[in-house]
């Protein structure tokens, strides 16, 4: 398993030596992110039907890339993150989203101890609950304690143990960048230009169609459009991350191309599902011809 580096994801790789219970928990936690998928959109409506396509296509972007078929830091989180983005839009125009929001925000936290930089998305998550006019001073305040709580905990167990550096480690990986420079794995760098690809053509559909869905679908997507375009930017400052950060893209990008696929029928919308499926196996060969 690789080593990231933070202290609780080093911990967690010391239960988990055999190589079969990294790949076989690994493949767990995808099925339990695909199950969640199709839940966030059976509650949420954003692809107007209860469909499944969404978790499809992230089964086939995960098969594409056999060297995520281990476990990382960023896979857990991505699992957290799905849960508080689920929360996040459960809070939608809520009259009282003081319990929602403090949920999305516990996961956040929850998150962040095996993956620190996951902290760095909660600006975007107070944009989201903003638009979705759920941002208030009570559910400000909350989304604080919400995301407080794991480091609560945190603090009392190293500080009853004498380990406060246990409690600083997440805070030390957090701001901790490294240079900006172009240094990504060749797979990394088709696997993420195949994304962009799909995420630009998923979201100008979702802006420029956007009058045939309700006004809450269209929040919901303009959000996770926004989000998605942040990780693509943090990946590209911090390149040291984009193995992490693909659990995240995955995710975000699965459920536009899912919103494209299902609710379009014309001659170029086919063509270009024809195309990406047969760029998805270009692109497994590729990544599979890397790992020789």
């Amino acid at each position: 398993m690789r080593q990231t580096g933070y202290s609780f994801w080093e911990t967690f790789c010391n239960f988990c030596v055999p190589g079969w219970a990294n790949r076989l928990c690994c493949f767990i936690l995808y099925g339990v992110i695909g199950y969640f998928l199709i839940q966030l959109n059976n509650t949420f409506a954003i692809i107007r039907m209860r469909a499944s396509v969404q978790t499809s296509i992230y089964f086939l972007l995960i098969s594409a890339c056999p060297s995520l078929h281990v476990l990382y830091a960023g896979d857990l989180a991505a699992a957290a993150f799905l849960v508080a983005l689920f929360f996040l839009f459960n809070s939608y125009q809520q009259a009282r989203p003081t319990g929602s929001l403090f949920h999305a925000f516990v996961f956040i936290g929850l998150g962040s101890l095996l993956f620190p930089q996951l902290m760095l998305f909660i600006p975007i998550f107070w944009i989201g609950a903003y638009s979705f006019q759920s941002l208030q001073p009570k559910s400000f305040f909350a989304s604080l304690v919400g995301w407080s709580v794991p480091y609560w905990l945190l603090l009392g167990h190293a500080f009853y143990y004498g380990q406060m550096d246990l409690f600083c480690q997440p805070f030390r990986e957090l701001v901790t960048f490294t240079p900006i420079r172009f240094d990504y794995q060749l797979w990394e760098l088709v696997t993420l230009g195949y994304l962009f690809v799909l995420f630009i053509v998923s979201s100008v559909h979702c802006l420029v169609a956007g009058y045939e869905d309700k006004i809450r679908t269209r929040s919901y997507l303009h959000f996770l459009i926004l989000l998605n375009f942040c990780i693509f930017v943090y990946i590209g400052l911090q390149s040291a991350l984009s193995v992490h950060l693909m659990s995240f893209l995955f995710i975000g990008v699965s459920i536009l191309a899912g919103h494209l696929f299902v609710l379009t029928n014309s001659r170029s919308s086919n063509i270009f599902f024809i195309g990406a499926f047969a760029g998805l196996f270009i692109l497994f060969g590729f990544n599979l011809w890397m790992l020789l």
